[in-house]
């Protein structure tokens, strides 16, 4: 799938063309998931090789009972030898039932356990990346990693990796105990073995690559999905319901493609491998057949002989499907490691400074800040951009689209950092501050409204979640939310629907307003914020805003003009860079940048009275 162009290497794709030798070792990424289970770790190894080890005593009870059957002596003699054997059997039997029953009760418990931890550990390792991971990764296929990858690691170790240790204790028990009991014969056995062995680790190999092509296979559909059903409104209102039905079956072809291929490999292995064994141990049993009948064995040593050579094929062929599970999880854990060995750039100082606090609001400097957004390197966002905002003060930057008014609010937020320049919040540099502290000191109102698939009053709460439910309201009628939020069903525990499906534009917008007003931060950033309503929406909230922002620095992005017209100063952006600075009128004055968006905004709205501000066309 091609991915955006860039200087910064893809983070997803960082091993996926390292040697075999060296992917082999991807399960080992596990290892810090696994080590803090150790004592339950060993108990399931104990119970596994107790529940391997009463197996291979089967056969030597079964031994016993059919030599036992076949001694001289009179009948009632030979029925209690019988009835002891038997007993030993069941013995067996019940001691192989009850450390088998422990045994998955253990790992199918770390299964659950380390997958659980896995997906906690990569989400919220994710929930820490910089947008420029986003940029160069899509988030179907974070999701696909995080759900389906996960999976099969689960089937792995909470499954796979037990039986096939059970079997190589099994197989290897069964193929001591024949090579014991029949040196000769075993020692040819094993010869043909070897052959056998290296056919195998080549077939593996392709499988294990395919695996990992087939994973990235379903990640591609899983990431067409989640663009597809995020935006379906734009889908059918452009009749493409079609096209992009045909462009995730395409995906899923392919996915099935590979999928085919890596099953044919697999399916040849475990073929060619169960094939040779079988062959080799067919060999055995035919020679041990002959011993009896020249007399150098026994019937209960053949008997015997024919169970542990069960057991070894059977061992050796499950042992063949358990290769393939694992070497699909090393391609699960491989992409999975990958994410969590990705670094975002923006992370917190070894030695984090304090941040100072401050009255009636934060002083927030711009010292000559050049960036390029990574996907972007050869355009300028924002070039030597100075800029001091003074405590209490609002502040509006306007301008053209991709004049840098909201990259502005992604450093300051620091979602990225700086090519060169510094910006200052209080005096202190914000790549001196712990991003907790940072984030926590300001309250951002974006232009397109955030709501979570939760309750109205959850919603507003995530803008400070210890606050009770009086402060949530209070805050809510601040924003001229509370009246249609109690004309909902269920008031203010109404479920919003994903993204808020149920409420307004508008509706959405004062929900966000009331969040960020509860958070009462020392730094207001608004992002074109009452852009989704109507005239007498934004009259009442816009009142509710300024009123905000009495003792606090705000920042306001705004493309129509008419709602920063008291604004303490009006910052004008071009191409990144500051063009002209001074109040409504001193800019229309002098007849720059500003003006001429003045005059098209207002002279629209003069030519189509009665429709207010909310008809006029942003720039």
């Amino acid at each position: 799938r091609p991915r955006p162009t860039g200087p910064t290497p893809d983070p997803m794709s960082a091993t996926t063309d390292r040697p075999a030798s060296k992917q082999a070792s991807s399960l080992r990424g596990l290892t810090p998931f696994l080590r803090p289970y150790r004592g339950r770790i060993a108990l399931a190894v104990l119970t596994l090789l107790l529940a391997a080890l009463a197996t291979l005593a089967f056969p030597l009870a079964l031994r016993g009972l059919i030599d036992a059957g076949f001694e001289a002596g009179n009948p009632g003699e030979r029925l209690m030898a019988l009835r002891e054997h038997f007993l030993a059997m069941f013995a067996v039997g019940a001691a192989l039932g009850i450390f088998s029953a422990s045994r998955f009760y253990m790992v199918t418990w770390l299964g659950e356990r380390v997958t659980a931890d896995l997906r906690n550990a990569i989400y919220t390792h994710v929930l820490r990346q910089s947008p420029e991971f986003f940029e160069t990764t899509q988030t179907g296929e974070v999701l696909s990693r995080i759900t389906t990858d996960t999976t099969v690691v689960q089937t792995v170790v909470g499954s796979s990796l037990s039986m096939g240790l059970r079997n190589v204790v099994m197989g290897v028990g069964a193929l001591t105990m024949l090579v014991v009991t029949n040196p000769y014969v075993m020692g040819q056995v094993l010869g043909i073995l070897v052959l056998i062995v290296a056919p195998a680790l080549y077939f593996g190999r392709r499988v294990r690559k395919l695996s990992r092509a087939s994973q990235d296979r379903v990640a591609d559909t899983s990431a067409i999905a989640a663009e597809v059903l995020n935006a379906v409104s734009v889908v059918q209102s452009y009749t493409q319901e079609g096209a992009e039905a045909r462009r995730f079956s395409a995906a899923s072809e392919a996915a099935f493609d590979t999928a085919r291929k890596r099953t044919k490999v697999r399916s040849f292995l475990v073929a060619f491998i169960i094939t040779g064994v079988f062959g080799a141990m067919l060999w055995g049993l035919y020679q041990g057949t002959q011993a009896v009948i020249a007399g150098k064995i026994s019937a209960g040593h053949l008997g015997q002989t024919v169970v542990y050579v069960t057991l070894l094929v059977s061992s050796v062929a499950v042992l063949a499907e358990v290769w393939g599970d694992v070497l699909r999880a090393a391609g699960a854990t491989e992409r999975l490691i990958e994410l969590m060995n990705a670094r975002s750039p923006v992370a917190d100082p070894a030695r984090p400074l304090a941040l100072p606090a401050t009255q009636g609001g934060s002083r927030v400097e711009f010292d000559r800040i050049s960036f390029h957004y990574p996907s972007r390197p050869q355009t300028a966002a924002l070039d030597g951009l100075t800029l001091t905002v003074a405590p209490g003060e609002t502040v509006a930057l306007v301008g053209p689209s991709g004049a840098g008014k909201t990259t502005v609010f992604q450093l300051l937020l620091r979602f990225y950092d700086p090519q060169s320049g510094e910006i200052r919040l209080n005096g202190v540099s914000t790549q001196q501050l712990r991003l907790a502290d940072l984030r926590a000191s300001v309250g951002l109102v974006p232009q397109d409204s955030v709501i979570f698939s939760t309750t109205a009053m959850e919603n507003i709460r995530y803008g400070r979640p210890e606050a009770s439910d009086e402060e949530v309201i209070a805050a809510a009628k601040a924003a001229f939310a509370d009246d249609f939020i109690r004309a909902l069903p269920e008031g203010y525990q109404s479920f919003l629907g994903e993204r808020g499906v149920r409420l307004s534009g508008g509706q959405r917008q004062r929900i966000s307003i009331a969040r960020a007003m509860l958070k009462n931060p020392p730094l207001l950033l608004l992002d074109e914020a009452t852009s989704a309503l109507d005239a007498e929406s934004e009259r009442v909230v816009q009142a509710a805003l300024e009123a905000a922002m009495q003792h606090r620095t705000t920042l306001v992005i705004a493309h129509r003009l008419a709602t920063i017209q008291k604004a303490d100063r009006i910052v004008v952006l071009e191409a990144g860079r500051i063009v002209d600075i001074g109040r409504h009128d001193e800019l229309v004055a002098r007849g720059g940048l500003y003006a001429k968006l003045a005059a098209m905004q207002f002279g629209l709205e003069h030519e189509t009275p009665g429709r207010g501000h909310a008809e006029a066309v942003a720039p």
